[in-house]
């Protein structure tokens, strides 16, 4: 395995566990979520339940994306897929963080890394 590999392997584990961690708080603590946006903001969530459900859903499903595919080396093809989904919903937030009038530097850098993996990974097959 090359260093540049090791280097993307290591991202992807970072992104996964970062999406796993923000997602599984979407889906299973979402009372607990929203009252921690509303604190550190200072304004209302904003997102119906049903919304961060499906975001929170889409993260842990890429989250397992960005490993299982390759690690199992089943159909790896869909660990760029998973980054690529990962960034666009990383373009979403970034929109709605500035909609808010809040900094939108977090999701513009995840999606910039999704975006390395995806280009890594698709360059790779």
């Amino acid at each position: 395995m090359s260093f540049p590999d090791i280097a993307v392997w290591f991202l992807q584990g970072l992104l996964a566990a970062m999406f796993l961690f923000a997602g599984g708080m979407k889906l299973l603590a979402f009372d607990r979520y929203k009252r921690m946006v509303e604190e550190r903001s200072g304004k209302p969530a904003g997102l119906p339940r049903p919304l961060m459900t499906l975001v929170g859903a889409s993260e842990v499903a890429g989250s397992l994306g960005l490993i299982l595919p390759g690690a199992t080396g089943i159909m790896p093809m869909l660990t760029p897929l998973a980054a690529v989904g990962l960034a666009v919903v990383m373009l979403g937030a970034s929109v709605y963080h500035v909609r808010r009038g809040e900094p939108p530097w977090m999701t513009i850098i995840l999606c910039g890394l999704a975006s390395l993996v995806a280009v890594a990974r698709f360059g790779g097959m």
